[in-house]
């Protein structure tokens, strides 16, 4: 597979003379790796064909019910869960609530009649594509993991297109589907002009100290937490500041253990990433696949520390693909109690070791995959 001429084909799509106002749904959530990539796919959208109308389908519930609409779009709740894994009994009631949510798909799909479906993960988003295939509409799945979930890997098959985030995924879609894009990461991130003495001032922090940034996901890491939380002094001991992205969860816990404390910021989330992410001279971070792409974008030193409960257990395949191009460190979770804390601080102090990672890491950065995967939607539909 060509992937330059795949990418500058999708891209480039001949758009003039083309009649405006086709309808879009773009379906998932339930994270922000699933939202922000969506959002920033919708706006692509919007930026080259600016009479299209999208509408967003996801869970009532989940996160996206409040971050679509302050995105500026229109979004419609599924009464769906899913499958729980620690515990079978609380998915007696699946089947139902599945059957009901195609129905509430039809009713969408009746009243907004859609031109195509956009499909970016989160349990949503499987009776929204699989009710638009059967009604023969062209649907497109962004997957964003380097391993393909089972709803995706289902829906793939009668897809009209599969962007992907990296080579290597004919293992889990037909070839002649494939388009490879990379992961959509948000305008203020990919455009940030932010410094890094702007962007420490804003978290009340010190210029002239290192700093270490960790991020949980927007649901905060058990793992990282509790492993920050009980060598937080060696912050301190070894003149190096933290800006700690908690989660709602632990949010309380780790705000009375920093009490007092000048070189740490925590709060359960932070709004404006692109200021973290510029006032971080290295990162802790889950590796689900937006942090990763992130991280690739922003060229910084990280360590990961994979949740070890995602399904196929994808943010380590995500994780090792960054480690054997020696761009990126890995410390499991079940290992981060010991060995987090020691393996950042030793990496905040090796500057060689710094250099070679945002060398190797740069190379796997992807601005455009929002204008990608945008251009190659239009240039199939219109």
């Amino acid at each position: 597979m060509n992937e330059t001429k795949i990418i500058a084909e999708a891209k480039n799509p001949p758009l003039e003379g083309r009649e405006a106002g086709f309808n879009f749904i773009m379906a998932g959530g339930g994270t922000g790796g699933h939202i922000f990539p969506a959002v920033a796919i919708a706006n692509a959208i919007k930026k080259l064909q600016p009479n299209a109308n999208i509408l967003f389908v996801g869970a009532k519930g989940k996160m996206e019910m409040e971050k679509v609409p302050q995105a500026g779009y229109k979004i419609e709740g599924l009464d769906i869960v899913g499958f729980n894994r620690s515990s079978l009994i609380k998915n007696i009631g699946l089947p139902y609530k599945l059957v009901k949510s195609f129905f509430q798909v039809r009713s969408i799909f009746k009243q907004f009649k859609p031109d195509a479906v956009i499909g970016v993960g989160g349990y949503s988003s499987f009776p929204v594509l699989r009710f638009a295939q059967s009604q023969g509409l062209k649907t497109f799945i962004h997957e964003s993991n380097s391993f393909a979930g089972k709803s995706n890997r289902m829906l793939g098959k009668k897809a009209t297109k599969i962007f992907v985030a990296i080579d290597g995924m004919e293992k889990f879609f037909p070839a002649d589907k494939i388009i490879i894009s990379g992961n959509p990461v948000r305008a203020a991130i990919t455009n940030s002009n932010v410094s890094r003495n702007e962007a420490i001032r804003f978290f009340g922090l010190d210029p002239a100290k290192k700093t270490v940034l960790s991020v949980g996901g927007s649901l905060g890491a058990k793992g990282i937490n509790e492993a920050l939380d009980k060598h937080i002094e060696e912050f301190e001991n070894n003149n190096l500041q933290l800006i700690w992205q908690t989660g709602k969860p632990y949010a309380a816990q780790a705000k009375a253990r920093c009490e007092g404390r000048q070189n740490i910021w925590a709060n359960d989330f932070i709004t404006q990433m692109e200021y973290a992410y510029a006032a971080a001279d290295v990162i802790i971070s889950r590796s689900g696949a937006m942090s990763v792409s992130e991280i690739c974008v922003i060229k910084k030193p990280a360590v990961f520390v994979p949740f070890p409960y995602a399904a196929e257990d994808h943010q380590t395949v995500n994780a090792k693909k960054l480690v054997d191009r020696k761009a990126a460190m890995m410390v499991s979770d079940s290992e981060a109690s010991e060995k987090l804390v020691t393996t950042i601080i030793g990496l905040a102090k090796d500057e060689q070791e710094q250099n070679e990672l945002k060398q190797n890491i740069s190379k796997l950065s992807i601005t455009n995959a929002d204008e990608v995967i945008a251009g190659g939607i239009l240039k199939l539909v219109i």
